[in-house]
């Protein structure tokens, strides 16, 4: 009997290590951090999500680091972005691929509503986030991943997607309003690259950048000289740095400017391939655009309110 005994507490505690691996979370790895904060809003309890590329990163040169080939290969699910965003990743991606789930999120979107790479015949632009209505299509992606990692959690991301798509929609309403009332002339968005792309499309401005899509792409004097005639032209007072780039280049157009007699101030510093810092309202997808947007539409002429769409935006954002 206390054989028995002795033997059937063996098998129950052996069983035990199985039970608790069938309950944890699922561990993602995810290149960009709004593809990070899209697992994280989906998947909640049920996941566990790290992201690779944190603040100021760009990602169009970022490299996999041994720390990250190592959180890949023991990951159970890895998201990346695609459309040529990870430009020096492609082929670890493609590699990785035929050992595990990779998916490349972006790559759902439908093309009807992607942009031409200016670069590459091939290609399309990748900044899709810039867009709220194009960005909800990547989301649904993130979901499908997940569901088809965890199954039995469909529900659960299914009710968490269809949350997170409500405040993308309220954040694009938010950025139409707010938006619409800079000065029809004053809708010029002056930037250090093509980043803003699919945010010009939706909300109807003309943007401008100094590189091209990729950061990787060279600055020419003459395009620093065409911009400059732009601003001096069309009489533009704002012009925008980015967290993730370099602000050299803004600062050779406003010297420009300033040599033919015309006044340029930076009107804010913009998130464009990269959020703000982890447990920061901006270090969320959300927080990003509702940055953007209420940065954009201030320094362009707008009343916007002082804390953004929620009333949490930084102090001086």
């Amino acid at each position: 009997m206390i054989r028995r005994s002795f033997l059937a507490a063996l098998a129950f505690a052996a069983a035990l290590p199985v039970a608790a691996w069938a309950e944890a979370p699922l561990k993602v790895v995810a290149t960009t951090g709004m593809i990070a904060d899209a697992a994280r809003q989906i998947g909640g309890d049920q996941v566990e999500v790290k992201g690779l590329m944190g603040p100021g990163v760009d990602p169009h040169a970022y490299r996999q680091t041994r720390s990250d080939i190592v959180a890949m290969t023991r990951a159970d699910l890895i998201l990346w972005h695609g459309l040529y965003l990870e430009a020096q990743m492609e082929n670890f991606f493609h590699d990785l691929g035929r050992k595990r789930p990779v998916v490349a999120v972006a790559e759902g979107v439908d093309k009807s509503k992607l942009r031409a790479h200016d670069d590459y015949a091939d290609k399309y632009d990748p900044h899709v986030w810039m867009s709220p209505a194009v960005w909800r299509d990547v989301v649904v992606e993130v979901q499908k991943a997940l569901t088809d990692a965890r199954p039995e959690a469909a529900d659960a991301f299914a009710a968490n997607t269809q949350a997170f798509l409500a405040e993308i929609d309220q954040l694009e309403a938010y950025g139409k309003q707010v938006l619409a009332e800079v000065p029809e002339n004053n809708r010029v968005l002056v930037t250090a690259h093509d980043a803003f792309g699919y945010f010009g499309e939706e909300y109807g401005y003309e943007v401008l950048g100094i590189q091209g899509i990729s950061t990787q792409s060279e600055a020419g004097l003459n395009r620093i000289g065409e911009l400059v005639d732009t601003l001096v032209d069309q009489q533009l007072t704002a012009v925008f740095v980015e967290s993730s780039v370099s602000d050299r280049s803004m600062r050779a157009l406003i010297e420009g400017a300033a040599a033919k007699g015309h006044d340029v101030g930076i009107g804010g510093e913009l998130y464009s391939d990269a959020m703000g810092e982890p447990g920061t309202y901006e270090g969320t997808y959300i927080g990003m655009l509702d940055h953007n947007i209420s940065v954009i539409a201030g320094a362009l002429g707008a009343d916007v309110p002082e804390r953004g769409m929620n009333g949490k935006l930084s102090a001086g954002s």
